[in-house]
């Protein structure tokens, strides 16, 4: 049977907020003003109002799942930790308590969690190292990465050895937009999530492309979180300017068609048509349930939108936990443990 699995979802719990103030005082995560439902998390200057309860309390985050009809959800750092604005040695330090405090609560609970690492992306060497022993030691199954790093977009040359890593470790990679483009243009009608973070998933992903990333490591597993931002919607726009200019050729000497269909994406478009079209374009195996669990531009029950696709059962089950399930090894590894 088909576990349905969320592989785009948050975590921050209090003791992990401690952990992170013990090493940095100044910029740890705290909360305020909590109450039933949320409360106000401040990371540094960072401010997440609201920051939904589920995001640290691993009770109400169970009982949301249960409520859901989800069975397990692939955590991950929120997007307000990532302080890649730091200086390297302490955000690799932090990043280290993030990611052991994730893998000991897998260990806690193997049905219902599963893993990903941040890394310290100011210090490509370290983020390196870091994914490797995240991967090695602590049992997760790849990392989440920001769209940038304070502005540098991930084709730079400085990231190459990250690369390098992820694909031979066979690293599932999450990339999650941050601090979004757009200034103050973004300020009013909560366009810094709506526009913002989906032009940023499209920038991080078109650098990819376009800087011969996806060309120089196929064997990478990338995954664009918000279905794809507005890559899979535009990609035609990107081989029609690829083919008619010179500057879209610099780095990649072949067409990004090939690139831009190697990409993975998450199911969370708010749109069955627009999900329909992601599936029928890309294809059921690129396609996997992800909710933004707990940020209030989730949709957590979004497996029942792929049902109503109508696709068959197997294909259904494919984008609902199997495909994640088989991209990362873990159906090989639940029927070793049983």
């Amino acid at each position: 049977m088909t576990r349905i699995i969320d592989c785009h979802a948050h975590i921050l719990t209090e003791p992990m907020m401690a952990a992170m103030r013990k090493e940095a005082p100044a910029i740890g995560p705290t909360l305020s003003d909590i109450d039933a439902h949320g409360a106000t998390l401040r990371v540094g200057e960072v401010v997440q109002k609201p920051f939904p309860r589920g995001g640290w309390d691993l009770e109400k985050r169970f009982a949301d799942l249960d409520a859901a009809g989800v069975d397990a959800q692939v955590v991950s750092a929120c997007p307000q930790t990532l302080l890649y604005d730091i200086e390297p040695s302490l955000a690799l330090a932090l990043a280290q308590v993030q990611n052991e405090a994730i893998a000991a609560l897998v260990r806690q609970y193997p049905d219902r969690l599963m893993g990903l690492a941040h890394v310290p992306l100011q210090a490509p060497e370290q983020a390196a190292a870091e994914l490797r022993r995240a991967m090695r030691d602590l049992g997760l199954l790849g990392m989440q990465i920001g769209s940038h790093c304070e502005g540098v977009n991930l084709d730079d040359p400085a990231f190459e050895l990250l690369w390098a890593e992820a694909e031979a470790l066979s690293a599932f990679i999450m990339i999650h937009p941050q601090k979004p483009a757009g200034g103050k243009r973004t300020e009013a009608n909560y366009f810094k999530n709506l526009i913002g973070n989906p032009l940023e998933t499209t920038l991080a992903g078109g650098s990819l492309v376009f800087g011969g990333v996806m060309e120089r490591y196929p064997k990478l597993r990338i995954m664009l979180v918000h279905g794809g931002g507005y890559i899979p919607y535009q990609f035609g726009r990107f081989n029609h300017g690829w083919e008619v200019r010179p500057e879209p050729k610099k780095r990649l000497p072949v067409s990004p068609e090939a690139s831009v269909r190697r990409f993975y994406f998450d199911t969370l478009t708010h749109s069955v048509p627009a999900l329909r079209y992601l599936v029928g374009e890309f294809g059921v195996d690129h396609v996997l349930f992800g909710t933004d669990y707990p940020f209030d531009m989730g949709r957590f029950d979004g497996w029942k939108q792929v049902r109503e696709l109508g696709l068959s059962e197997t294909d259904t089950a494919l984008i609902n936990g199997d495909g994640f399930a088989g991209l990362t090894g873990l159906g090989a590894r639940r029927a070793a443990a049983e």
